[in-house]
């Protein structure tokens, strides 16, 4: 599935900025996932009724695994939130790698 290109900007504001801190997950650290080359991105289709919504499963620079929910907004990334994966999800991450 081809959502997001190469090239990214990140929209952050006082809507997102800061609060996957909860998770222990930085907005930097965030944006990483979309860099690993084995990511898998899915339709969430659970939560896109006012917006089309995707899900990310990928890598950052320390090797994490994250789960990060995101939506597209005037050709921007815009981060809804991001957590650790869960065992489900790990598997499903390692199936497409």
């Amino acid at each position: 599935m081809r959502v997001v290109k190469e090239v990214l900007e990140f929209e952050w504001d006082e809507g997102n900025i800061g609060k996957n801190k909860k998770h222990k997950v930085e907005d930097k650290e965030a944006e990483e996932v979309f860099l690993d080359e084995g990511k898998v991105i899915l339709k969430d289709k659970l939560h896109s009724q006012k917006e089309e919504r995707f899900i990310v499963l990928g890598k950052t620079k320390k090797d994490r695994l994250l789960y990060v929910a995101f939506t597209k907004r005037n050709k921007k990334v815009r981060i809804i939130s991001a957590r650790y994966i869960n065992k489900k999800e790990v598997q499903l991450y390692e199936e497409t790698t």
